[in-house]
């Protein structure tokens, strides 16, 4: 059969174009490709443009697997895409496991996402392996959790998480077998096992694919693969329910899916957990692809949120509680009266910390589900770009904390992994059963932390300041640029290299390492650290998976310092002739903390002219 190609390669060539409009399994998309064709040959210069764009290559495969548009052609998200990826896959797996090999396949609500997981099915149960479907519409963290509860050699998840509307992805994770067979590090293998894919696995795969012909010279199956029910919903509650985490006191929780498939799942953890008092929000309750409420299906976005709080306010909730759309990222906003919504949200590595910490103290009181002596030396993680402030949680319970690169497909193979979490609100709080992030146990043992400290007396502030009071106060921000050059991110890179800040908010940048080259231990990446003489910290990274330069910046106020802040802030305080029972230092310093996030963010802005 002759090979359908997947990109123009020496300009507009219509013969490529018609060539893929007779492999694509799509009536949809063959037409509209069709109806774009037509209008290039008649001279329309913007359909020929989007037919080079559509044919610039294929969308590429890597260690997140695929995610893109919904659209026709090889550099979009579509059947005849998905079923060469599958086909990739299938090849893989058969070439390292042999035939038998077994794939699990989940999908959210998305547009497409059922199809696609079809498709998969298909394809491989036509290559001799198992495919093993799960029901439609389920988070992507049940998808982990099948894999490795049903030891299965590989996971496919049709999602595109939080992206916009428009887009539709393909994450694939890989079970110990294959693993076994391509890495050379026995205990790596292991590690990796249940986790997204890395390199080289995502290399042999997309080798796989570039080899596929065409649609058309792929076998798919009509039937004969295996459909899951909602047992396999049942199996993961109950593993969250052995946690061991449950409401202790009553708790008013308003919880938003983002229109996603979290909510019945996450609803039922924690109703079983003991969270009776849990409001949904109406408008975002149910799956729905077009996201109506939110600019953006993303807990971290400005005013995703804003109905949450309507609502939190309306029922005097403690805690609201978000998931991103396919319930793998977690947030948490608590009351705040002096804010205009009536309500805080944490940032990520708050979060990271209060869960590192509650972590930390349940192990070392031999409360947590995993007893200190079931793992010889349990390692709690975080991104590199996250907050140093795990770590010295961490330590102050005499447990061992690492770095890792940026994404949860390094986070989550980290051996003896008891915690691990990344500031882009993704938390791993039962890496034996669900190697990935996922919001959903994340959200039940928050609840709990919540639950327990309000049973307590105290709160989450005050439980942040107690651990800032002995561990010292990690303020973090982030600051973004959005280039649609994708050249200037490039250009601001080797800026940055060549001539690098002197100083951080005033203070002597001592330490610049260029994460290319590797940094303790960690393999090379594309990005820079810098480091003052304050212990202010920055990493600048282009983004993985957007047009952005992204910078991560970090203040510290050591203990010593939050008390001598403290202590001025109670004399100010008894000078005006006012009585406070205790000074939070926290909140003394946060300010000043605050005001050298700005003076660096001032600082780069200028530095890079964006």
């Amino acid at each position: 059969m002759t090979e359908v190609a997947d990109r123009f390669t020496t300009g507009f060539d219509a013969d490529i174009v018609e060539a893929w409009i007779a492999d694509d399994p799509d009536e949809q998309t063959a037409t509209t490709l069709s109806n774009i064709l037509t209008s290039a040959k008649a001279g329309d210069e913007a359909a020929l443009a989007d037919l080079e764009d559509r044919f610039a290559g294929p969308l590429a495969f890597g260690t997140a697997g695929l995610r893109g548009e919904i659209a026709a052609g090889p550099n979009r998200m579509n059947r005849a895409v998905v079923i060469r990826a599958a086909a990739g896959l299938s090849r893989f797996l058969l070439n390292t496991v042999g035939e038998g090999f077994t794939v699990v396949i989940g999908c959210d609500a998305r547009y497409k996402s059922s199809d696609f997981a079809a498709d998969t099915a298909a394809v491989v149960t036509a290559a001799g392996g198992t495919a093993i479907q799960l029901p439609d519409q389920l988070p992507t963290p049940l998808l982990a959790f099948a894999l490795s509860h049903l030891q299965a050699d590989a996971g496919v998840m049709v999602t595109a998480s939080h992206n916009p509307p428009a887009d539709n992805g393909y994450k694939v994770y890989l079970g110990q077998r294959p693993l076994l067979a391509i890495e050379s590090d026995t205990g790596a293998a292991e590690a990796g096992a249940g986790a997204q894919i890395v390199s080289p696995a995502d290399a042999l795969i997309a080798e796989q694919i570039g080899e596929v012909e065409s649609v058309a010279s792929v076998p798919r199956a009509e039937s004969g693969w295996e459909h899951l029910d909602e047992t396999i919903v049942e199996t993961y509650l109950a593993r969250i329910d052995a946690l061991g985490v449950r409401s202790s006191a009553d708790l008013t929780i308003v919880h938003t899916s983002l229109h996603g498939v979290g909510a019945s799942v996450a609803e039922a953890a924690l109703a079983r957990t003991g969270f009776t008092n849990v409001h949904p929000v109406p408008s975002q309750q149910a799956p729905d692809p077009d996201f109506p409420t939110v600019a953006f299906p993303n807990p971290e976005e400005a005013g995703a949120l804003d109905e949450s709080y309507a609502l939190a306010k309306e029922v005097g909730a403690e805690l609201i509680i978000a998931n991103d759309p396919d319930a793998d990222r977690f947030s948490a906003a608590i009351p705040d009266a002096s804010l205009a919504a009536g309500y805080r949200q944490l940032s990520g590595d708050e979060v990271g910390l209060l869960l590192g910490e509650d972590i930390a103290t349940r192990l070392a009181e031999g409360t947590h589900h995993s007893k200190r002596e079931d793992t010889a030396s349990p390692v709690f993680a975080n991104s590199i770009v996250s907050s140093r402030g795990l770590v010295a949680a961490a330590a102050s319970h005499g447990f061992t904390a690492t770095n890792t690169l940026t994404g949860f497909k390094w986070i989550s193979r980290v051996p003896d992994l008891i915690f691990g979490y990344e500031e882009a609100l993704g938390y791993c709080v039962d890496p034996s059963a669900v190697r990935d992030k996922d919001g959903i146990s994340t959200a039940v043992t928050f609840a709990a932390l919540a639950s327990r400290l309000k049973e307590s007396g105290s709160s989450i502030d005050a439980e942040l300041d107690r651990i800032r009071n002995r561990d010292g106060y990690f303020a973090t921000a982030p600051l973004s640029f959005r280039l649609d050059d994708v050249t200037r991110i490039a250009a601001a890179m080797s800026k940055l290299r060549e001539n690098p800040p002197v100083t951080l908010a005033g203070s002597p940048v001592t330490e610049v390492h260029d994460l290319s080259q590797g940094y303790e231990g960690l393999p090379p990446t594309d990005g820079i650290l810098l480091l003052s003489e304050a212990n202010s910290r920055v990493i600048v990274r282009p983004s993985g998976t957007e047009p952005k330069l992204k910078c991560y910046l970090e203040v510290v106020a050591d203990p010593e310092g939050l008390a001598a802040a403290a202590a001025a802030d109670q004399r100010a305080v008894a000078a005006a002739g006012l009585r406070v029972s205790t000074a939070s230092a926290s909140a003394a310093l946060k300010p000043a903390l605050n005001e050298r996030l700005k003076s660096i963010s001032t600082e780069l802005k200028a530095f890079f002219g964006l």
